[in-house]
């Protein structure tokens, strides 16, 4: 554990998993239940709409639906999330399911075969090979 700044009041504060004081994240959660709660009950409200009724800036109710935090219904029109890498419509995260797809594939990963760990280590950097002997 370290010490560190709360990015949103400066305040100094012991680090366990997220970069909040347990003030601000507190605040945060309770923004987070507002908006949830607010598109539950008018899910086609519009952005500037839930940011209006719930005094939570339309760049927190962005993030918590590019974290994942949030999911827009499929109904609702007014909210326009577009994937980072192509611009397709979705309703949660940053990307689409095809992109999404598509990088782990470019990554080795897919959904048949996620993280396999191979016996053979042929292929792979060994660092101890390359280190230098400072003596």
């Amino acid at each position: 554990m370290e010490l560190r700044n709360c990015p949103v009041c400066g305040k100094v504060f012991l680090y366990t998993t997220r970069n909040l004081c347990p003030e601000c994240a507190a605040k945060e959660e309770e923004d987070f239940k507002k908006v949830r709660d607010y598109l539950y009950e008018v899910p086609a409200a519009t952005m500037d709409e839930i940011s209006e009724k719930t005094e939570v800036p339309v760049k927190k109710i962005l993030e918590f639906l590019k974290e994942g935090r949030l999911i827009l219904k499929k109904n609702n029109i007014n909210i326009h999330l577009k994937c980072e890498r192509c611009g397709e419509p979705i309703l949660t995260g940053r990307y689409c399911d095809k992109c999404v797809e598509e990088m782990k594939k470019g990554f080795g990963l897919s959904k048949d075969n996620p993280l396999e760990k191979k016996g053979d280590m042929k292929g792979k950097i060994h660092i101890t090979r390359y280190r230098r002997d400072e003596n």
